[in-house]
């Protein structure tokens, strides 16, 4: 297994509701520390984390979260307002709502729309999988396909269930080759987390595996 490689995929991710600076702040720490891919935090502490790390790591936020039903100009918005803050990457959430109506037009232009406000920052589209059928992933994978953004994303972790090796095995075959592919949501080993990135992820959102790699650190410190 190799660690590093794992750990350079990583949002480093801190979104709970009562999430302090302190928290956020040890949360950089950590991602600079191991080498992670990024630090994934609320919108409020964009700024003061790009300020606190500079060109350390990157800075990714979301949008629209976590249940995705705020309408495109709101989501535009609060994109606009996190680019502005220093945010270098974007995690959007779809309106669930739209999928079940099928407003697949709706949907591709939201994340054309967000897509445009990112002005150049990486976007990841998250679908929430746990809500859907296959058959509405499938089509979901042709919509971010279109649509111009860089990540489809399986999971806010706040609804019913997180990532699947079945549904990284499901993106893999349907999206277009130039989108990659997150898994987040309860990535709870390193064994996971290599099986996601064998099975086609590129990133994958998690707390767990930094924290593993610290209580190996301190075990093997402690023997």
């Amino acid at each position: 297994m190799d660690v590093k490689k794992i750990l350079g995929a990583v949002d480093h991710t801190l979104l709970a509701q009562n999430a302090t600076w302190e928290q956020i702040r040890a949360l950089c720490d950590d991602a600079v520390q191991y080498g992670t891919a990024s630090v994934c935090i609320p919108a409020s502490y964009v700024k003061q984390a790009k300020q606190y790390l500079g060109d350390r790591m990157a800075v990714c936020t979301v949008i629209g979260f976590p249940n995705g039903y705020a309408t495109t100009a709101a989501k535009v918005f609060e994109t606009e307002d996190a680019v502005n803050n220093g945010a270098d990457e974007i995690d959007m959430v779809i309106n669930v709502g739209w999928v079940k109506d099928q407003k697949w037009d709706e949907l591709l232009s939201e994340i054309r729309a967000i897509r445009a406000a990112c002005a150049g920052r990486i976007l990841k589209v998250i679908i929430e999988t746990c809500l859907l059928t296959d058959e509405e992933k499938i089509e979901l994978c042709r919509i971010v396909s279109e649509s111009g953004a860089d990540y489809i994303k399986t999971s806010t972790g706040f609804s019913t269930g997180g990532a699947t090796f079945a549904d990284i095995e499901l993106f893999a075959k349907h999206v277009a080759k130039h989108v990659k592919i997150k898994a987040a949501g309860g990535i709870s080993s390193m064994e996971d987390a290599q099986k996601f990135l064998e099975l086609g992820a590129s990133r994958l959102g998690t707390s767990r595996v930094v924290k593993i790699v610290k209580q190996t650190e301190t075990e093997t410190e402690g023997y």
